[in-house]
């Protein structure tokens, strides 16, 4: 069985990401700081496995147990989740995907964006496109 995630768009299933493991990386567009999340695909589960923020700010308060490090906030965690909902914007830099691969942007796989843009990230047990 092929361990991936799939990207959704409206529902439809925009790509598909083959890995086991995976880091999305954002810049906030308020503060200016990077923040990256650690990823496990787990059957019909995502599980964040680590965080990390560069700094903090408006609405980037370190969460309870994380550990300053070289003005890094790292934390260790282990949360399972269904999907994830992001929020791409042409006002707000691209989010990067890394896996074995390398990093990329998520325009790679789904172009740019004219307007907003809402997307879910599902475990390859999950990637079926919703009923309209």
């Amino acid at each position: 069985m092929l361990i991936a995630a799939c990207i959704l768009v409206a529902g439809s299933i925009a790509a598909t990401i083959p890995g086991e493991f995976f880091t999305l990386r954002r810049t906030h567009s308020i503060e200016t700081i990077s923040w990256e999340e650690d990823y496990r695909v787990a059957g019909d589960a995502l599980v964040l496995t680590n965080s990390r923020v560069r700094g903090s700010g408006a609405g980037m308060q370190p969460q309870p147990g994380a550990q300053l490090r070289d003005g890094v906030w790292h934390r260790r965690e282990e949360l399972r989740l269904e999907q994830l909902a992001l929020t791409r914007s042409r006002y707000a830099d691209d989010y990067t995907w890394c896996n074995h691969s390398g990093c990329r942007p998520l325009s790679h796989w789904l172009g740019t964006r004219a307007e907003t843009q809402f997307i879910e990230v599902r475990a390859g047990a999950r990637c079926k496109e919703r009923a309209r």
